[in-house]
């Protein structure tokens, strides 16, 4: 727990300020912060190959992030897709406080270093609003999942919700935090 803790204080008593010079800002309401992290499986293609139980792929997010996820489904059929009302589509979690501290902690410092033939993140990977979006092929990138157990290898994005007002300061705020974005 001590990480967690390190990483909150770090963002408050080292980050914040020094946000602040750089994107001159002047209240420190103003200042950008991480508000939440959605990690999220899309499982429509592996359901509908005839796959009725989709409960590793729950039990493997739970693991990555120490929350049940939620079984999203779809809310209206769509024929191109071949998609129905109710359908099972994805799992999704939301981490907030704690949770999401510790995330990013081994977001920044184990799952990348983990990637192989990483190169550094895409810094146009932003929304407009300073929100940030990572997907990866592969969820035994995360230190949780043992490849041994790994039944069928399966995608996870990862968007990272920020406050702030635009892509600039989205990407100041994360380049303090320890992502390795290219140059």
């Amino acid at each position: 727990m001590t990480e967690i803790t390190d990483l909150q204080t770090r963002y408050k008593t080292e980050i914040a300020p020094k946000l602040k010079e750089s994107l001159n800002i002047k209240n420190i309401m103003a200042i950008p912060k991480v508000t939440k992290i959605t990690v999220n499986v899309g499982i429509g293609t592996y359901v509908k190959q005839g796959n009725k139980d989709y409960s590793h792929i729950v039990e493997n997010v739970q693991a990555i992030t120490g929350l049940k996820p939620v079984v999203t489904k779809a809310k209206k059929a769509i024929s191109n897709f071949k998609i129905r009302e109710n359908d099972v589509i994805g799992v999704a979690v939301t981490l907030r406080g704690k949770k999401m501290y510790a995330f990013l902690n081994k977001l920044t410092n184990i799952v990348f270093p983990r990637v192989r033939d990483f190169r550094g993140l895409s810094p146009k990977s932003f929304d407009g609003n300073g929100n940030y979006s990572i997907g990866f092929k592969e969820h035994i990138v995360f230190p949780e999942i043992s490849p041994d157990d790994v039944i069928k290898l399966h995608g996870v994005q990862v968007n990272i919700g920020t406050d702030a007002k635009d892509d600039e300061s989205g990407l100041a705020l994360l380049k303090e935090l320890g992502f390795p974005f290219k140059k």
